[in-house]
């Protein structure tokens, strides 16, 4: 199989230039200046004239729910999402039932994904407070990283004892990758708004019972023990401008400690919630304009390093109630892309740096094997996007299996309307190729 990406503005390693895209079966096999006329006969060209072709998005953060929660999403049908919005590569969390704290329960993982995921996947590894001595059992090029609670979570996930983040910052082989929210605080929160607002206070309390000085004091202790033991530390979805003080700026000798910024945290602020409610709930919260403001600057300054999702469906049922009651999580993956054109139109960051914070650096943050580059040799993930092509979310445009979207109703500037994986024109304007499967993605 022979494809051609032809006329396009071709955005990788910081520069944005015209050109060409020529793919051999699942690999891209030269890259053509705009005056170099493409050769040969091809089975499938796309004239991507006005448009922008980017490394595919690698998403380092989402939660598919399967197994075992299956009735709020699914590996088939969020993968399914993941292509459309131009994700081609995703890390699933191990808070699923049974939850990946097993090398048993990673391998039935991987085993799902072969079956039925549409673009590339890999499993992050679970910590808990006893399970550090099964690290060695870890093949470090197919684990990205160590996903580490130390918050509130699902189940008994969270890893509260001083004893056990000692071993698991000492001896974890791969990147730790770090919720980090103050349980104490949080629950000390939660007691005092229900004194004064009632047993399930109103979703526009969620920020100041998963408060700042949570996220903070959890966060200073996660980078303080990876300085300590001078381990990969990762932290998930930063959300305040006091965290950022932690992190130094991305530089090309990738520092040791790093932070994700994912797109609800960079898209809405808590004046969302009159309008938006618990649609917008999750965790950490979201929380002020000026926090929102201050994350948006680090995506140029380098302090945030890659920016995710945090992909987590919830039946609609699931998300009635307030602060007590309901779930916590958003589907945001098919919009990842997209969203952050949007802040590319408002001024915020460069196209370029899209590439940069959603290809390039995840790939080199995990180490991850031929991809997120448009390169001679390396996998063809690509993700060809239009400008200037409004398109307002309606519920039937939806792939995730919940139904419902936050961005329901939103107009966006930019449109997906190519995605190609290992090569296959898995998104075609619109149409899908369901027999597409992605693959088991390596790292080191």
């Amino acid at each position: 199989m022979k494809s051609l990406i032809k006329n396009a503005t071709i955005v990788n390693e910081g520069k944005a230039f015209k050109g060409s895209i020529v793919i051999e079966d699942d690999c891209i096999s030269d890259i053509l200046g705009n005056n170099d006329a493409p050769r040969g006969q091809f089975d499938d060209t796309v004239d991507a004239t006005g448009c922008f072709v980017l490394p595919g998005i690698i998403d380092d953060h989402v939660h598919f729910r399967e197994p075992g929660l299956t009735a709020k999403a699914d590996i088939e049908s969020e993968s399914r999402a993941a292509a459309y919005g131009g994700v081609t590569t995703y890390f699933d969390m191990p808070n699923t039932v049974p939850q990946t704290t097993t090398p048993l329960a990673l391998e039935v993982k991987r085993a799902i994904a072969a079956r039925d995921s549409h673009v590339n996947y890999s499993f992050f590894y679970g910590a808990t407070n006893t399970n550090a001595d099964s690290f060695g059992k870890l093949d470090i090029h197919r684990v990205p990283g160590i996903k580490l609670f130390m918050g509130s979570s699902t189940g008994n996930m969270l890893v509260d004892r001083a004893e056990a983040l000692d071993k698991i910052f000492s001896t974890a082989p791969v990147p730790v990758m770090a919720h980090c929210e103050d349980t104490g605080l949080i629950n000390d929160n939660m007691r005092s708004a229900k004194e004064r607002y009632g047993d399930d206070p109103d979703v526009m309390y969620h920020p100041e019972i998963r408060s700042g000085e949570a996220c903070y004091k959890s966060t200073e202790l996660a980078v303080r023990l990876a300085r300590k033991h001078n381990a990969r530390l990762h932290v998930a979805h930063l959300t305040t401008a006091r965290e950022l003080s932690l992190f130094e700026p991305w530089t090309d000798t990738m520092p040791n400690i790093t932070a994700e910024a994912v797109i609800a945290h960079l898209f809405f602020c808590d004046k969302d919630y009159e309008r938006l409610g618990t649609l917008i709930k999750c965790n950490p919260a979201v929380k002020s304009e000026a926090d929102r403001e201050a994350l948006r600057r680090a995506l140029t300054d380098g302090r945030i390093a890659v920016v995710g999702t945090d992909h987590a469906p919830h039946l609609m049922a699931d998300k009635h109630g307030g602060c007590a009651k309901a779930a916590s999580g958003m589907p945001m993956i098919q919009f990842s892309l997209v969203s952050m054109l949007e802040l590319v139109d408002h001024g915020v960051l460069t196209v370029e740096r899209v590439a940069e914070l959603m290809c390039h650096r995840p790939a080199k943050l995990f180490d991850v094997r031929k991809r997120g580059f448009i390169r001679k040799g390396y996998k063809a993930d690509l993700a060809i996007v239009r400008p200037d092509s409004p398109w307002t979310v309606a519920e039937s445009d939806i792939q995730s299996k919940c139904g419902w979207s936050p961005m329901t109703g939103h107009t966006f500037g930019w449109r997906v309307e190519h995605t190609f994986c290992n090569g296959r024109h898995i998104l075609d304007n619109g149409r899908f190729d369901a027999s597409c499967r992605g693959e088991e993605v390596f790292f080191r």
